[in-house]
C-alpha cells in the first residue's frame, strides 16, 4: 500500500507525519506550520547535497584503501608506510593544537555526576517509560530477583532465606558507601549527613544518592533490626531514547510513532496501558522526589533520567519526506529538525516535568566518519537553532566514537564540535564492523571472539578516555563506555563492569533498569573523577596499535573451528534479522547459539555479517559453506522462537522468507554495503514485507 503524501513548502511529506507535526507537535512551541515547513525546506536545500558529498567521500576513501591493500597483498603491514598513505588520501588529518571544550549549560548528570546510562528503543512506549523512571531503583529487588548473588528465591511467596542474603549484601554495600548510616536512623552523634523523606533517610556518596527506607509496617521492615524495608539507589542518571540501531523505523508511519513518543516524553504526558500478570496497568512518568534537609528546608530531586535522543547518522534517507526532485530526504537531517522542535516543549517549560534544568537539548549523533562529518553536524545544528529561534549551542551533541576514521582523528572530531559536545562514547561492535570493512582486503580477519583482546581494541578504548580528558571533558561532559549485553547475567556484570568506571568513564550502558541499579554500586566503589585526574597525566596512546589490522596471519583453522565460527555468526544474524524484518523489532533479548539471551541491535548484525563476508572473500569458506550454516541455524532459530505466535519459520521456507533472504544478502552483498552497514538491506526487506501486508 502506498503511503499518502501531502505537499509542504515544495516537499512531499507523509500525510500522517504532516498531521502529527501540525496538530500535535507544533502547538505550544510558538512556531507556525508555514514557517516550520519553509525552514525545513531551506535546511534540506542547503545541507542535503553536502550530506551526499560526504557519503561519496567515504566511498572514495574506501576504494583507495581497497586498492592499496590489493597492491600489497601478502606483504606485512608497515605502519610508517600505511599511515603516510592514510594522510596522503585525507583519511588521517593533522592533530589539532591543544584545546579544551567550551560546552556550557550542561546538566549535572553529564558534567559532575557519574552513573549508569540506559539506551531504549523509542518505538516502545512501555520500555521508554521504564527507562525514564529508572533514575531510582530498589537494590533489594535487583538483588532478590537476579543472579547477582548466589542462588535464587524458592517458592511463590517471599523466601526469607533469599531475603536474608539480599539484606546482608545491601548492609555491606551501605557500610562501605555510607559508614555510620545506622546512627542517622537512630539520631546518634557522629552520623553522616542526611536528609529525610516521608519514610526514608537520604545519603549522598560520590555524587549519587542512596535512600534507606524505614517502615516497620512493611513485611521486610517489620523483621529488620532497625526497620529497613528497602534501599533505593539513584541509578540511571541518563537515558538515550533511540531512533537508530535499536529500532526498525523505515517509513512515515514508523517515524511518526517515534516522534510521537519523544513528544510524550518532552511534554511529560506519555503513558502506556498493558496487561501484566493478568491485570491491566498504566505506566506514566515518575514525579520528582521531595526531601527535607537537616536545617528544615525542603528540596526535590529529579524522579526521572535525563533524556537524550539519538538521531540516525548521515547515511540513510527516509521516504517520509521527499525532496522537490522526488528523492528521499536525508533521515538524519529530518531527525535533527523534528526532535529539536519537539524539545521546545521542554525548553519552554510547557510540559508537566523538566528534562534539562539548564536549557539544553541532548542529541546523540552516531556513525560519523571523521572531523569533516562532525563539522557538518555542527553547522546543521547551527541552522536548526536559527530555524527554531534557539540560542547558539542550545543543541548539544554526543559523538559516538564507533567508526575507524573517527577513532583515528578523535581530537579533531571533538574540536569540530567543541562548543556543544556533551559526550563521547565507545561502541565496540560498530567499531569492529568498520574495522573489518575498512581493511576488508587486507586479509582474513581473526575470529570474532578474539577481537576483544586484539591490540587495536585496547588502544581504541584507552585513547577514547585519554583524548577526552586531554580535551577537557572532565567536569563538562560524559566519557562513556558500551553495553553489557547479557541482562540475565548480573553476577558477571557486577564482577566485570566495574572496569568501566575504573577506566575513568563516568557512564556506561546497561540493558535494563535492574542492571542500572546494580551497576550504580560500581560508581560508589570507584571515585570516577579522581580516576580521571589520575588518567589525565598518562598522555595519549599512539596510532600504531590503533591502526594495527586484526588479520589472521599464518593461521590454519580446523574444519571444526571454521564451522563453529560460521554457525555462531549465522545464528546471530538470523536470530536478529527475523524479528527485525518480520515483526519490526529493532532490539530485543535474542538467544545466542548457546541459548543465552543477549540484547541485540544492528551493531551486532554488522560485525557478524562483515566477518562472514570477509572469510568468503579470502577463501576461508565457500558460498556453499555459508549457505549450509544458514540452513543449519535456521532450524535452531526456529526452535528458539517456537513459543512466539507471531513468528514465521524460516527453515523449509528459505525461498520465500524475506527475513532469510535479508540474512543471506547481508553476507553475500556485505562487501558492497556502504561501510558494511546493515540498514540499507534491512530497510528494503522490511518495506517489502510492509507493502505485502
Amino acid at each position: 500500500m502506498m503511503t499518502a503524501m501531502t505537499t509542504r513548502a515544495g516537499l512531499q511529506i507523509a500525510q500522517e507525519l504532516a498531521d502529527f507535526i501540525e496538530q500535535k507537535a507544533l502547538p505550544g512551541t510558538g512556531l507556525a506550520p508555514e514557517g516550520f515547513w519553509a525552514g525545513m525546506a531551506d535546511i534540506l536545500a542547503r545541507f542535503a547535497p553536502e550530506n551526499a558529498a560526504l557519503l561519496a567521500k567515504r566511498e572514495d576513501l574506501q576504494a583507495k584503501i581497497d586498492a592499496w591493500h590489493l597492491a600489497r597483498a601478502g606483504k606485512p603491514l608497515d605502519q610508517t608506510e600505511y599511515q603516510a598513505f592514510l594522510r596522503e588520501i585525507g583519511y588521517l588529518v593533522p592533530e589539532p593544537a591543544p584545546f579544551e571544550v567550551t560546552s556550557a549549560n550542561i546538566d549535572d548528570e553529564l558534567a559532575t555526576m557519574a552513573g549508569p546510562q540506559l539506551v531504549v528503543p523509542i518505538l516502545n512506549a512501555r520500555f521508554l517509560l521504564n527507562a525514564a523512571n529508572a533514575r531510582w531503583g530498589s537494590l533489594y529487588d535487583a538483588l532478590y530477583g537476579t543472579d547477582a548473588i548466589p542462588g535464587s528465591a524458592q517458592g511463590k511467596g517471599y523466601d526469607a532465606e533469599r531475603g536474608a542474603q539480599v539484606i546482608a549484601w545491601a548492609r555491606n554495600f551501605l557500610n562501605s558507601a555510607v559508614p555510620g548510616w545506622e546512627k542517622a536512623l537512630s539520631g546518634e552523634e557522629g552520623a553522616p549527613p542526611c536528609a529525610r523523606s516521608e519514610k526514608g533517610f537520604l545519603f549522598k556518596h560520590n555524587g549519587l544518592h542512596i535512600e534507606v527506607v524505614v517502615d516497620r509496617n512493611h513485611p521486610i521492615g517489620a523483621s529488620d533490626p532497625v526497620g529497613v524495608a528497602d534501599v533505593i539507589l539513584e541509578s540511571a542518571l541518563t537515558t538515550i531514547c533511540d531512533l537508530e540501531d535499536s529500532v526498525a523505523a523505515v517509513d512515515g508511519e514508523d517515524k511518526t510513532l517515534a516522534y510521537s513518543n519523544w513528544l510524550g516524553l518532552m511534554k511529560g504526558d506519555l503513558e502506556d496501558t498493558f496487561e501484566k500478570n493478568g491485570a491491566m496497568m498504566t505506566r506514566r512518568m515518575n514525579t520528582d522526589r521531595a526531601y527535607t534537609a537537616a536545617d528544615g528546608s525542603t528540596f526535590t530531586l529529579p524522579g526521572r533520567s535525563l533524556l537524550f535522543v539519538r538521531n540516525v547518522g548521515h547515511l540513510m534517507t527516509t521516504p517520509a519526506v521527499l525532496l522537490p526532485d522526488g528523492s528521499e530526504a536525508p533521515e538524519g537531517i529530518i531527525d535533527g529538525i523534528v526532535t529539536s522542535m519537539i524539545a521546545l516543549h521542554d525548553l519552554n517549560g510547557t510540559g508537566a516535568y523538566k528534562n534539562s534544568r539548564t536549557g539544553s537539548v541532548y542529541i546523540v549523533k552516531p556513525k560519523m566518519h571523521g572531523p569533516e562529518e562532525a563539522a557538518f553536524a555542527n553547522r546543521l545544528f547551527d541552522a536548526i537553532e536559527d530555524m527554531l529561534g534557539l540560542a547558539r549551542h542550545t543543541l548539544k551533541i554526543g559523538v559516538m566514537d564507533e567508526e575507524r576514521r573517527t577513532s583515528a582523528n578523535l581530537a579533531a572530531c571533538i574540536e569540530a564540535v567543541k562548543h556543544r559536545i556533551m559526550f563521547i562514547n565507545t561502541g565496540f561492535l560498530d567499531r569492529t564492523g568498520d574495522e573489518m570493512h575498512t581493511s576488508m582486503r587486507a586479509g582474513p580477519m581473526i575470529r570474532k571472539g578474539d577481537m576483544k583482546t586484539s591490540s587495536w581494541i585496547m588502544a581504541y578504548e584507552d585513547r577514547n578516555v585519554q583524548i577526552g580528558l586531554a580535551c577537557g571533558l572532565s567536569g563538562k561532559a560524559q566519557i562513556g563506555k558500551g553495553m553489557w549485553a547479557a541482562p540475565d547475567r548480573m553476577a558477571d556484570m557486577l564482577d566485570q563492569k566495574i572496569g568501566h568506571p575504573k577506566t575513568g568513564a563516568n557512564t556506561a550502558w546497561v540493558p535494563s533498569p535492574t542492571a542500572a541499579v546494580l551497576h550504580s554500586t560500581h560508581y560508589h566503589a570507584v571515585d570516577v573523577f579522581a580516576r580521571q585526574a589520575e588518567r589525565k597525566a598518562e598522555g595519549v596512546t599512539g596510532l600504531d596499535p590503533l591502526l594495527s589490522i586484526p588479520v589472521a596471519a599464518g593461521v590454519n583453522w580446523s574444519d571444526e573451528e571454521i564451522r563453529a565460527e560460521l554457525d555462531n555468526n549465522a545464528q546471530g544474524i538470523l536470530g536478529y534479522v527475523v524479528r527485525w524484518v518480520d515483526q519490526g523489532v529493532g532490539c530485543s533479548k535474542v538467544p545466542d547459539i548457546n541459548d543465552i539471551g543477549l540484547m541485540e541491535d544492528r551493531a551486532t548484525l554488522r560485525i557478524s555479517s562483515q566477518h562472514m563476508a570477509n572469510w568468503l572473500l579470502h577463501g576461508v569458506v565457500s558460498a556453499a559453506d555459508i549457505d549450509a550454516a544458514f540452513a543449519r541455524m535456521a532450524k535452531k532459530v526456529d526452535a528458539q522462537n517456537a513459543g512466539d505466535p507471531l513468528y514465521r519459520p524460516m527453515s523449509g521456507n528459505e525461498a520465500t522468507s524475506l527475513a532469510y533472504g535479508a540474512a543471506r544478502d547481508l553476507v553475500f552483498k556485505g562487501i558492497e554495503q556502504p561501510s558494511g552497514y546493515t540498514e540499507p538491506l534491512l530497510h528494503a526487506y522490511r518495506l517489502k514485507l510492509k507493502a505485502a501486508a
